[in-house]
């Protein structure tokens, strides 16, 4: 584990080399905009007091990082967070019954309330080495770039906000977010948006995650994950040769699965299978976990239907090619994750901003598909996008990095400034088109 120097020493040599300049105006309304907000003096003082806060940033990352925080063990982490955020002044700042961290700034009067979400989970197990190792201007730790430096993010963003007197029209809605992971499920997000004292308040929605400041995740992968045991009267193998195996079941089902033919953005896998006790017993039980995925909701909902025939297929195959004297086979199906698929169209204002401050601090924007907490929003018919929350690289593995080289490093935080202030409507000269309505 690093100690507090939090890149203090090689960082401050670096910042005063850093200087934020806006690059020439965007030809769009949007562009228009987002380049006069960040020429803004609030946003140029804003961007001046995150160049002085660079090491502070890293110091709360990594603070973040060393706490665990699994799947279904975030509370740790989420308690950590919300003392961190009640420190910064915002109004309502709670723990939700889902586990949710949030905290509110409040707007001028707006009607709508702008969702910036980081996740508190990670990958990781408990008992993964969270140990940060440098190398260079590279930080390795499980968990660092994904997502605890997107927690970091926040309460350097709100400490800027505050120091540069910003306001804005719209809510900003401050989550550190629960089951982003694996199969998570996204239940932190779903609770917000459909359960929580915030279902129907929030009309625009931004992620920040990943570690690709170019990239702008405006296709919402969706997925449908499955849990299929199949179960059977079992026996010895000699003395109960040619009764039904759930063994064999599975694996007709899984050669099923596997000969499907899927539209481009569909695809499918039987990542789990589990069964059997010794080898000279036909199994009672046998389990197998697939993943079903796909960008366009139709697709999806046709390939789980052929998932589901495949696996009633196979069962039925099995009890007709042997003895069911002692008992069938049986097939429990229990669906264990649903993220669902969708798209914020390129057209949007969203995306356009987003865009637009991705160029205006000299990232080359590109649009992509991928699964993160915005997929419920997306889901939802809300306007949503994720962005990065930090530059690095090989997350869900333990060469985990985040970058931290000073000069890109604040273009992306100010990135993230630029598109939320944006989509808030910053009180500024650089209004978003449309009366700052964001569809």
């Amino acid at each position: 584990m690093l100690p507090k120097w939090a890149g203090r020493v090689v960082i401050a040599a670096l910042l005063s080399m850093v200087h934020f300049t806006a690059p020439a105006r965007a030809e769009t309304d949007h562009g228009a905009a987002v380049q006069r907000l960040m020429a803004s003096p609030m946003f140029q003082k804003a961007v001046e007091w995150l160049r002085g806060e660079q090491a502070r940033i890293v110091e709360e990352a990594i603070q973040l990082q060393q706490i665990p925080a699994p799947n279904r063990r975030e509370e740790r982490k989420a308690q950590a967070f919300f003392d961190m955020l009640r420190a910064h002044g915002l109004s309502d700042v709670a723990i939700d019954s889902e586990g949710n961290v949030t905290g509110l700034r409040k707007g001028t009067g707006g009607s709508g309330m702008v969702a910036v979400v980081a996740h508190l989970d990670t990958v990781f197990p408990e008992g993964t080495d969270l140990t940060v190792r440098r190398e260079g201007t590279l930080l390795r730790g499980p968990g660092l770039a994904d997502n605890s430096h997107g927690l970091a993010v926040i309460l350097a963003l709100i400490r800027a906000m505050d120091a540069a007197g910003v306001s804005h029209r719209e809510d900003i809605l401050f989550v550190g977010s629960v089951g982003e992971e694996g199969l998570g499920d996204l239940r932190g997000v779903k609770y917000l948006l459909t359960q929580g004292p915030y279902k129907g308040r929030i009309t625009t929605f931004i992620a920040l995650d990943g570690t690709d400041p170019g990239e702008i995740v405006n296709a919402a992968l969706g997925s449908k994950r499955y849990k299929v045991t199949f179960s059977g009267p079992g026996g010895h193998s000699y003395l109960a040769f040619g009764t039904v195996n759930p063994l064999y079941a599975l694996a007709g089902a899984a050669q099923r699965i596997g000969a499907f033919e899927v539209p481009a953005g569909t695809t499918f896998n039987v990542g789990v299978v589990v069964g059997g006790t010794v080898v000279n017993a036909i199994p009672t039980e046998a389990v197998m976990q697939v993943d079903l995925r796909s960008v366009k909701p139709a697709d999806l909902d046709a390939l789980e239907q052929r998932f589901l025939a495949a696996v009633e297929a196979a069962v039925a195959a099995e009890n007709a090619a042997r003895s069911t004297a002692n008992g069938a086979i049986l097939a429990k199906i229990e669906r264990v994750g649903n993220r669902p698929s969708g798209i914020t169209s390129p057209e949007s204002d969203l995306v356009a901003i987003a865009t637009a401050a991705v160029a205006a601090n000299g990232f080359k924007p590109r649009l992509s598909t991928s699964s993160t907490d915005a997929n419920m929003a997306i889901g939802l018919g809300i306007p949503a996008v994720t962005i990065a929350s930090g530059i690095g690289g090989r997350e869900h593995t333990l060469e985990e990095f985040l970058d931290i080289e000073p000069a890109a490093h604040l273009r992306q935080i100010a990135m993230n400034l630029a598109v939320i202030l944006a989509v808030a409507g910053a009180e500024d000269d650089a209004q978003v088109p449309a009366g700052g309505k964001v569809r």
